[in-house]
């Protein structure tokens, strides 16, 4: 089947097309229209296109429409699992009805989302469990093993994400035993491959894509040759990704990983080397104490501050002779199972990867520690991804797509492009479809101290509470640092306590997003206190989200090491970090943060910023310039009378 022409779209995507026959509620969007356009004329060049689409543009059927009109292999990439989900489960079967097109269709997520017969049958046997909820949780893990199709841990809602038992019954890059399983027959990883093989439209993630197809983990390697267009979409997500997936990384997590699977391929294969057991431990031990020679709270530190801590730097040396007498210990055993032979394989990749940290840095990398409450991770990242992704753009022709609602600043993609490496890319924006002069007002209060000032939480909140009365709660109070939501939940609780106000008050960490999330909708008229990770991905349409409150523009901090490196690097390279890199990442993600404002035709609400520097700086107005066209106040009675306008029933 060729790939669709103009008019054929034009008539697919129109009043009385396909979609409007199959789709109730479905309306025609010229943005959408002239989207699908320009991803068709992509996929039929096989170039590079860049394209952002304001919220409302529809621009998953946008890209769904010519990839399963073309008739070719598809890749799409989401940002998050949850994404893919409801790409794969919901979007992807509506427009596949709504065409009428006989394609397959195949979801693959990384390995850890599919039980593993290996690991759950060797947990169920060792039976250690720190609590009875871990057996129950493995015994339903264990029947739905039994009965389930797919193995996707999504489809088990009885055993939560977080349960520790999930990490027993699942297996990890480095622990699967590949081909050597004596139950890679019935394995859900490979089947969930073997159908993505044989797919037309292959739904991933981009950890997923990056980890597997970009650096050809097995059995992935054969997904990109034989496909006619790959499409990111979230792709604002994709330099962060790229980043990660582009260096190297060593966590406690995979070394006390390394240890249990030891003990538990000791007592099988090995029960006669009594010296296991003692060198397990000493590696367990040093992976824990160089934990504890790390800040109590989480935070990053580059190479330079982390081993300037002695105690870090010592243990750390103290673990890399530690897992040099593991994996000495293991070659001698790795003939008698093949299970213990992965052991040694992964202590000797593990120690390799801790040398390279302790290493010299090598030129055009940056190394740092990121600690957690119980765990830490060493990294070490490219500073520049752009000619690395360039090299997995080339090979095979075929059309790659970008998209998301935001990725340009003021409609200027020059930073993206040139971050990852696309330079060749067409670039293309369509505004959102919403009446956004109507439908929002943006507010920034007067008097308000510089973000940096001591006060300027307190001062936040203080601006913010006339606003969310005027609201009548249906609030996102969105903060840049967890220490700002959790002094500004305090001091709103303080003031409804004082003010006899009722409105239900949630904060995240009370629960998961998605629990958070159902109660502020069912509720009708919370104020949410969040940071960024309420920023993307969420949706809250109507009356019961009418108010977005941000605390300051979403610098990265200054110290952060990776930025901090990234800044320097730029700078010696004649550039300026600040307006080519940290200006354009701020404004992105605030674009993020106000994106959760309007998410209908009928919905109504304020966008209020707390920084004066949207107003004092000069690039302040490159930021606001780059958020929808919404009116523009300082005065509080326009935002009270705003609300009043539309009075809540």
């Amino acid at each position: 089947m060729p790939i669709p022409a103009d008019d054929q779209l034009e008539a697919v995507f129109g009043a009385d097309g396909a979609l409007s026959r199959a789709i109730p509620g479905y309306r025609l969007r010229r943005q959408q229209v002239e989207m699908a356009q320009a991803i068709a004329q992509a996929m039929r060049d096989n170039s590079l296109l860049v394209a952002e689409a304001g919220t409302g543009t529809g621009k998953t059927f946008a890209y769904l429409v010519p990839a399963l009109l073309a008739g070719g292999k598809v890749i799409i990439s989401t940002g998050t699992k949850n994404l893919q989900d409801q790409l794969y489960k919901r979007d992807l079967p509506t427009v596949r009805d709504a065409l009428r097109v006989p394609l397959s269709t195949a979801l693959l997520k990384g390995r850890a989302n599919y039980v593993c017969h290996h690991h759950l049958e060797g947990a169920i046997k060792d039976g250690r469990f720190s609590s009875r909820e871990d057996v129950a949780h493995l015994r339903k893990i264990a029947r739905f093993a039994e009965v389930s199709r797919t193995g996707d841990r999504a489809e088990l809602a009885d055993v939560p994400e977080n349960a520790a038992a999930w990490q027993s019954a699942t297996s990890t890059r480095e622990n699967c035993l590949g081909q050597d399983c004596r139950q890679y027959k019935d394995c859900f990883v490979m089947a969930a491959r073997r159908e993505a093989q044989n797919a037309d439209i292959v739904v991933v993630n981009h950890h997923l894509f990056f980890a597997d197809v970009m650096l050809k983990d097995e059995g992935m390697a054969e997904l990109l040759p034989a496909c006619n267009a790959v499409i990111f979409d979230e792709a604002h997500q994709l330099p962060e990704t790229a980043t990660l997936f582009f260096g190297e990384n060593l966590s406690s997590g995979q070394l006390l990983d390394l240890c249990r699977d030891t003990l538990v391929e000791a007592i099988a294969g090995a029960g006669d080397v009594p010296e296991l057991r003692p060198a397990v431990a000493a590696v367990e031990k040093a992976s824990r104490d160089a934990r504890l020679a790390l800040p109590l709270d989480s935070a990053r530190l580059n190479y330079a501050a982390a081993t300037a801590k002695k105690a870090f730097s010592e243990t750390l040396a103290l673990l890399e002779d530690r897992l040099k007498q593991l994996s000495k210990l293991l070659e001698a055993q790795a003939q008698r199972a093949e299970g213990l032979a992965n052991c040694w394989r992964r202590a000797l990749d593990l120690h390799s990867r801790l040398e390279r940290w302790l290493a010299a840095e090598p030129e055009g990398m940056v190394r740092w520690t990121e600690t957690y409450s119980a765990s830490f991770q060493l990294n070490a990242a490219p500073l520049d991804i752009a000619e690395i992704f360039r090299k997995q753009l080339q090979g095979h022709p075929r059309a790659w797509i970008f998209t998301s609602a935001t990725l340009a600043v003021n409609r200027d993609f020059a930073h993206y492009t040139g971050e990852m490496g696309l330079d060749a890319a067409r670039t293309a924006c369509w505004d959102s479809p919403f009446n956004y002069p109507e439908q929002a007002l943006l507010y920034v209060p007067e008097g308000l101290p510089e973000p940096n000032d001591a006060a300027h939480t307190a001062a936040v909140v203080k601006a913010a509470w006339p606003v969310i009365e005027a609201s009548r709660g249906r609030a996102f109070l969105l903060f840049t640092t967890l220490r700002a939501m959790r002094r500004a939940h305090e001091l709103l609780q303080q003031r409804f306590e004082a003010g006899g106000v009722d409105y239900p008050l949630l904060l995240q960490g009370e629960g998961s997003r998605s629990e958070l999330l159902e109660r502020f909708r069912r509720l009708g008229n919370a104020v949410l206190v969040a940071s960024q990770s309420f920023w993307e991905g969420v949706d809250v349409r109507g009356e019961a989200l009418s108010l977005v409150v941000i605390d300051k523009l979403p610098f990265a901090p200054p110290d952060d090491p990776v930025l901090a490196a990234r800044i320097e690097y730029l700078n010696k390279q004649g550039k300026n970090a600040f307006m080519e890199y940290q200006l354009p990442r701020a404004a992105i993600s605030l674009k993020q943060g106000a994106g959760r404002l309007i998410r209908d035709e009928i919905d109504r609400g304020v966008l209020m910023i707390c920084d004066p520097r949207l107003i004092s700086k000069h690039y302040g107005r490159r930021i606001w310039m780059s958020l929808p066209a919404m009116r523009r106040t300082r005065v509080l009675d326009e935002v009270t009378e705003f609300f009043a306008a539309a009075p809540v029933e």
